[in-house]
């Protein structure tokens, strides 16, 4: 390759040496560089063999084979790896020049970079990017948010590598200032712990409640995605599920059952928590995780206590309609819970995030594709202003419509012992959600007779506290109302 690349990446890895691969079929040249000096030229001499793409054996060398303005592409892990290469590559740039972080970076960091790269005369890009390897190679989600002067020196190359949908529509435009491009993704990871996790639950209870076969569960979910859960997850399950060891056994029975995670979802539960958003199912996915990591604990803990008996005798078909439901519902609820955190986050960052855009982002490529991501589109569209997700019209009858079978199943589940924590908790935060009163007057009122909390009253203005000297013993002097 003669001629300066069109953009530079850092870090050949599984995502970092399929988009480059991706770029270069696009028609893009790409000069490549990793810190394993020996990845580089492996990749030159392998898979990028012939190809317009050029190899690279330091910052400086990848930076000067890059056309104005540079754009170099960081896919490497977050955190200080990444602050790291900022530091290497800010020494050969010039004014103008961009830097992309393509990682899992935490948005709190994509705001600190953006400032930090913008005070030197640079630009800076934070890009969720979804898909998988598969995606990277093929078409993944991209997410890009950062400094908006850049996009338009990035827009066609990340537009024509990212996927298309039906209309031929890029799964990818820009987010917003600083961090929201990484926020996204956080929300989009998010809701993709709990689809992975609720699936999971409809798997056990198809197995240990309704006694089905592997070839059996196979079937049923690849029914299921030509149906009204037509998703990329439920399509890789009915994949997972059919697929036989060399000795001709089920794979999943041989993978120990211990989950792995890689923070994001996690943020998601520790951001929720600092808007004061009920991100519950979402959380109780990621507590999942935890638990299964617990697995000598587990095992000790199943040798002690006694399962009760399973004792389900009812119509198998009836029951699986009525999960498929209960997934269905609370598939919905983990997309209305990532929602509402977006909604606070815009107010919080002043992003004025685009959510029926960000639905069209999320509806190829990117692992938590689905049916209705379009369905979401049209509920924005229809009212920009819309409150919260299940309030729109096709979401609030469809949750409406699923809530029969959804409580079957939870009441199934418990009973046999069998645990479904998102299903469960899907389904308390729906029932939460549309009670017009809720407890926490009693609980409010704990708070005022052990701590002098104070408390807001029926009967008065808003923005009023009231305490009550429970005991007779108080004084009048009262704690400052706050939210933490």
């Amino acid at each position: 390759m003669s001629k300066l690349a069109d953009i530079g990446l850092i870090g050949l890895a599984v995502m970092g040496e399929n988009l480059v691969l991706n770029m270069e079929s696009k028609g893009f040249s790409v000069a490549v560089y990793n810190r394993s000096t020996e990845k580089v030229d492996k990749f030159i001499e392998g898979r990028g063999a012939g190809k317009n793409i050029k190899g690279t054996h330091s910052v400086k060398e990848l930076v000067e084979a890059l056309q104005k303005p540079r754009k170099v592409m960081m896919l490497v892990k977050a955190g200080d790896p990444v602050d790291s290469f900022i530091e290497q590559i800010i020494p050969h740039l010039e004014e103008g020049d961009i830097i992309i972080d393509g990682g899992n970076s935490n948005f709190t960091d994509t705001i600190r970079r953006t400032e930090y790269v913008e005070s030197k005369g640079f630009q800076f890009i934070g890009t969720g990017v979804s898909g998988g390897e598969i995606g990277a190679l093929r078409g993944p989600s991209m997410m890009p948010g950062g400094s908006k002067s850049a996009w338009p020196h990035v827009k066609e190359i990340f537009q024509a590598v990212s996927a298309k949908v039906d209309d031929g529509m890029p799964c990818c435009d820009w987010v917003g200032a600083n961090g929201a491009g990484h926020y996204v993704k956080m929300i989009h990871n998010g809701i993709e712990y709990g689809d992975m996790q609720i699936i999971t639950e409809a798997y056990q209870f198809m197995k240990d409640v309704l006694g089905m076969s592997y070839d059996e569960m196979h079937q049923t979910f690849k029914k299921w995605n030509s149906e009204e859960l037509d998703s990329y997850l439920i399509e890789i399950t009915a994949d997972i599920l059919a697929y036989k060891d060399e000795d001709g056994e089920p794979m999943v029975e041989k993978i120990l059952d211990t989950a792995g995670q890689k923070g994001t979802g996690k943020w998601t539960g520790i951001e929720a928590m600092h808007l004061g958003v009920p991100l519950t199912l979402i959380a109780e996915s990621v507590f999942s995780r935890f638990l299964s990591a617990q697995l000598e604990l587990r095992d000790q803990a199943s040798q002690v206590f006694e399962a009760p008996a399973i004792t389900f005798d009812g119509d198998k078909e009836a029951m699986l309609e009525d999960l498929k439901m209960a997934v269905y519902g609370a598939k919905i609820i983990s997309y209305a819970q990532g929602y509402n955190l977006l909604m606070e986050a815009s107010k919080e960052h002043d992003w004025e995030l685009n959510y029926g855009d960000i639905a069209l982002m999320w509806r190829g490529g990117c692992i938590i594709r689905s049916a209705f991501l379009s369905d979401i589109k049209k509920a924005f569209d229809k009212n920009p202003g819309l409150p919260h997700l299940l309030l729109d019209d096709f979401f609030k009858e469809k949750v409406q419509k699923a809530q029969t079978g959804w409580r079957k199943v939870c009441a199934v589940a418990v009973t046999n012992g069998i645990p479904v924590p998102s299903l469960s908790a899907a389904l308390a935060y729906f029932d939460g959600f549309r009670t017009k009163r809720l407890p926490a007057n009693l609980l409010q009122a704990q708070r005022d007779y052990f701590g002098a909390h104070t408390y807001e009253r029926t009967d008065k203005t808003r923005g009023e506290f009231f305490h009550t000297n429970w005991t007779g013993e108080g004084a009048d002097t009262v704690s400052t109302a706050y939210n933490s």
